[in-house]
């Protein structure tokens, strides 16, 4: 019987093809299977899904196995399963990023949005980030050893991301599943009057969390790799039958429309 082939693991990120933590992956996970990187030429930080349609994305081969791609994260994606490999993509890695995607942080960030077109194109999908850069590097590394196989094994339903935050504590005292917690943004417009009279402003701000129990914020908190499982489907089932309720007696006709 011929064996099996190694399984195609695709690494991609929104820090930039340079970026450290990428290499990190694939440092560490290059004896895992066929290990290639597809990721944006430039950094593309807090891109969240946004791509590119219709229109030409360059992508130089920066030496074998490695592709940088002048786009964003979900570019990168659907250039690597449509255009570059002609084999089916196993798993999909995502970062390792520089700062953690905590909370509500998964809505903006192109790492996670990686992962998650991942997901919509019908494979197992992880997007991992540093509490700091490079802490706990080899823990981290080896935390992903062992759970792609169980990834590749069928761990997750279809369509199901899990997003990994390292701790950056001296210690990791274990891994616990979490719930998203919720980010608090202060942020701010600062505005700047330019040399030809117009106006420019810079988003800026402060950060800080709620505590929640069970949460991501918490585990990172007390030193735990946190691992929260994503799912795409957006619908806010429970809310289902109390629309249904309140809108049962809604004309479709508003004013203006009707006879």
């Amino acid at each position: 019987m011929a064996p099996s082939p190694r399984p195609l693991i695709v690494l991609s990120n929104d820090d930039g093809i340079d970026a450290p933590g990428l290499h990190d992956l694939h440092a560490g996970l290059r004896r895992c299977g066929r290990v290639r990187v597809v990721a944006p030429a430039v950094n593309q930080s807090a891109t969240s899904h946004s791509f590119s349609l219709r229109k030409p994305i360059k992508v130089e081969r920066r030496r074998p196995g490695w592709y940088a791609v002048h786009g964003t994260p979900t570019d990168c994606l659907l250039i690597a399963h449509y255009g570059i490999f002609r084999r089916k993509i196993d798993i999909v890695v995502s970062g390792i990023n520089d700062s953690p995607n905590l909370g509500d942080d998964v809505l903006y960030s192109g790492t996670v949005a990686a992962a998650i077109e991942g997901a919509m194109l019908g494979m197992p999908a992880v997007a991992v980030s540093y509490g700091k850069p490079g802490r706990n590097r080899e823990v981290a590394l080896g935390f992903l050893r062992r759970l792609l196989p169980m990834m590749l094994d069928g761990l997750l339903p279809r369509k199901t991301v899990l997003n990994v935050n390292i701790p950056a504590a001296d210690r990791v005292r274990g891994v616990r599943v979490t719930t998203l917690g919720q980010r608090i943004y202060r942020d701010m417009a600062i505005r700047q009057n330019l040399p030809d009279g117009g106006v420019s402003y810079t988003i800026d701000g402060e950060m800080s969390f709620t505590e929640r129990a069970g949460s991501d914020f918490e585990a990172v908190s007390a030193g735990c790799i946190s691992v929260t499982p994503l799912q795409l489907d957006m619908t806010h089932h429970q809310d289902i039958r109390r629309l249904r309720r309140a809108l049962h007696e809604m004309s479709v006709a508003g004013p203006g429309n009707g006879d």
